[in-house]
């Protein structure tokens, strides 16, 4: 079986890479550009743990150049493609909104009309996200919400999704869309709350604590994450859709800082007003995703968080 992984030096792609290599008869091959939105070297730390395995494949590939992604695809096929390669952050959406329409919907466009020449392949999977949903007063939101995006970022999720289902009809393979909820774990973005709160310790620097804590997130352990992935592969009975990524259980993040602040003994935290484009709660249904996977249970978070904390700790990841 040959899969390939977009956006492989990323915290999902890598650690779906990293997961699928330790199966048998799976050859994986991956692409990114190392984009310095956050720690080169740390994507660089990733892609050579990778490439210790016999059965990784990587390139280095901008998916936002037409030409060279073209190239990259002449004389391949694939059996799963998992495009994860996209800009994150909501925030820096508001700093560069250029880029984000560049990467996330021009490049996805761009893969997309190269996978259409592909015979072999038989899924294409792609990220989305819960920022789609933007503010909702009712919990928990559905597949069949309405979209509201409220930043640059969920728009080129909604973009993406529609053109993905305008293109169901056209090509042979299935596609589905992947609303991932709060990823957190190993190896985790540097960007995101938990590591932000670990290197703000290691270093000695304030905390700032947005919206006074006064936020709920839906957070999904990465090894959840990859078990859920795998399990989606062998689903058939569609031609696109887009399906929520999550746990279903949201955290109240004044409650996670405080655990983080006792357990680390942390003093230099400072509470600050909202971001505008930050959501006040992230709480998906995955009543559908259930349906397809049969997941039994999620990690319990505070095992899934401990864990996380552990491995920050040992690997000393905050000097990167």
């Amino acid at each position: 079986m040959k899969i390939l992984i977009t956006g492989v030096a990323g915290f999902i792609g890598f650690s779906f890479a990293n997961y699928l290599l330790k199966k048998k008869k799976i050859k994986i091959y991956g692409i990114d550009n190392y984009d310095n939105y956050y720690s080169v070297k740390f994507k660089h730390l990733r892609i050579k743990k990778l490439k210790a395995n016999k059965n990784f494949v990587f390139n280095k590939i901008d998916i936002t150049k037409k030409k060279d992604l073209s190239n990259y695809f002449k004389k391949k096929d694939f059996d799963y493609i998992f495009h994860f390669a996209a800009q994150a952050g909501v925030r820096y959406s508001l700093i560069n909104p250029k880029k984000y329409f560049k990467v996330n919907k021009v490049g996805f466009e761009n893969i997309f009309s190269n996978i259409i020449k592909l015979k072999k392949l038989k899924t294409f999977f792609y990220a989305s996200s819960s920022s789609v949903y933007g503010s909702k007063k009712k919990f928990p939101t559905f597949e069949s919400s309405s979209l509201s995006p409220q930043s640059i970022y969920a728009k080129t999720k909604v973009l993406n999704e529609k053109f993905a289902n305008k293109m169901s009809n056209k090509v042979n393979f299935k596609i589905l869309g992947l609303r991932f909820f709060t990823v957190y774990g190993e190896w985790g973005r540097p960007d995101m709350f938990i590591f932000k709160m670990l290197k703000s310790h290691k270093n000695n620097k304030i905390f700032y604590l947005n919206n006074f804590g006064n936020h709920q997130r839906d957070f999904t352990y990465i090894q959840d994450i990859l078990i859920i992935l795998f399990k989606l592969i062998k689903i058939k009975k569609f031609n696109h859709k887009a399906i929520n990524i999550c746990s279903s259980k949201p955290i109240n993040i004044k409650k996670l800082s405080d655990y983080l602040k006792k357990k680390l003994n942390m003093k230099r935290i400072k509470s600050i007003k909202k971001n505008s484009y930050d959501v006040n709660t992230t709480h998906g249904s995955n009543l559908l995703l259930k349906k397809y996977v049969k997941v039994k249970k999620f990690t319990n978070f505070k095992k899934g968080l401990n864990n996380t904390v552990n491995w920050y700790l040992k690997n000393k990841i905050y000097k990167l």
